[in-house]
């Protein structure tokens, strides 16, 4: 079963939570590969890279299933993860989508403390999805890659983030399984773009997000159509 967290308003209290995570957290996370953090394989191509890089911030455009595809990952993988500011967040489209939920952590409305919380978690959980609380400051933004590095944590962001490694797009949905009036959403295709340091120029893919079991896939290629010659 998933933790919502209400944030302590004391230091010492704030001590005692990080202690009791550190305590069910570190376990787990001794026995895992920490570099890179897997993300799935019909997104590695649009990526570029073998995983999301410890330490980096990448940055989302919403808060809905690519971000339950980033975190279901890790989470398969037995990492722990962290919510902080998505009082939305849909726990059940998550856990169809392949987050464990007995790995989540929510902190739901931290409201101004939002960087205290995501700072306090990331002693602890490994990868990290937050909503800033208004605009976020480059030297508080600064200090909180400082500890993520530190800590070998991914930071995934809803909105915006200084210097961050890649920033994913959606862009031209489509919904199947609608008739002429009737039937039932099936999936959502659409184009999953990525730019980032190593590729400004961006690479994006057709992909199904969701799919009709909740999950992220590739579009299945239609299969060629013969040409009759003469």
């Amino acid at each position: 079963m998933k933790a919502a967290l209400k944030l302590p308003e004391t230091e010492t209290a704030v001590t005692e939570l990080l202690v009791r995570l550190r305590a069910q957290v570190a376990k787990a996370e001794a026995r895992i590969r920490q570099r890179p953090f897997a993300v799935h394989p019909s997104l590695l191509p649009v990526l570029g890279e073998s995983g999301l890089k410890p330490g980096a911030a990448y940055v989302l455009e919403t808060s809905g299933s690519l971000l339950h595809a980033l975190l279901a990952e890790p989470s398969q993988e037995g990492h722990w993860c962290g919510v902080v500011g998505l009082p939305t967040f849909a726990a059940e489209a998550a856990q169809l989508a392949g987050v464990r939920l007995d790995r989540l952590v929510l902190v739901p409305e931290p409201a101004e403390q939002w960087l205290a919380a995501t700072a306090a978690l990331a002693e602890v959980v490994p990868v990290l999805a937050v909503r800033p609380f208004g605009r976020v400051r480059e030297s508080d933004a600064a200090r909180l890659m400082s500890r993520l590095r530190d800590r070998g944590s991914v930071l995934l962001v809803v909105g915006d983030w200084p210097r961050a490694e890649a920033r994913f797009t959606l862009t031209e949905p489509r919904w199947h399984g609608l008739g002429n009036g009737h039937g039932r959403l099936a999936g959502r295709e659409l184009q999953v773009g990525v730019t980032s340091r190593r590729y400004p120029a961006g690479r994006s893919a057709r992909l199904v997000l969701p799919s009709s079991n909740g999950r992220i896939a590739a579009v299945e290629s239609a299969a060629p159509q013969l040409r009759v010659a003469g």
